[in-house]
């Protein structure tokens, strides 16, 4: 059986459920797609932009900044830039974002292996 009651942190209870409740943000930030393919895709180490758009087909530029920004924002991953010339930036998890990730690596797993059971694929 899970527990209903709010769990307890440094600065008190946290009930995502409430509408003041400060995981909203990152419920939000975690729960898009982007976000979390972003995530799990540099499990694996350090990218660079083009690289972490490639890897995410179908993401525009403009949105993997946006996406990169939230994250580094929130302080899931880190970007480096090396004062080489052309620009050299690489993205990485912070242990912050290796612990996000492995939920998040999860549910795609998950959702990867049932596609076929949902109506028309998904």
């Amino acid at each position: 059986m899970v527990s209903t009651r709010p769990r307890l942190s440094p600065s008190g209870p946290h009930d995502a459920y409430s509408a003041a409740c400060p995981c909203r943000g990152l419920l939000d930030l975690l729960a898009d797609k982007w976000s979390a393919l972003a995530l799990c895709a540099l499990a694996d180490g350090p990218m660079r932009f083009g690289e972490l758009r490639r890897r995410l087909e179908g993401i525009s530029a403009k949105v993997l900044t946006t996406v990169l920004r939230r994250l580094e924002d929130a302080e899931l991953l880190t970007r480096t830039v090396y004062p080489e010339v052309p620009l050299h930036v690489e993205y990485e998890l912070t242990d912050l974002g290796h612990d996000a990730r492995v939920p998040l690596a999860a549910l795609r797993t998950w959702v990867e292996d049932n596609i076929e059971r949902f109506p028309a694929g998904g």
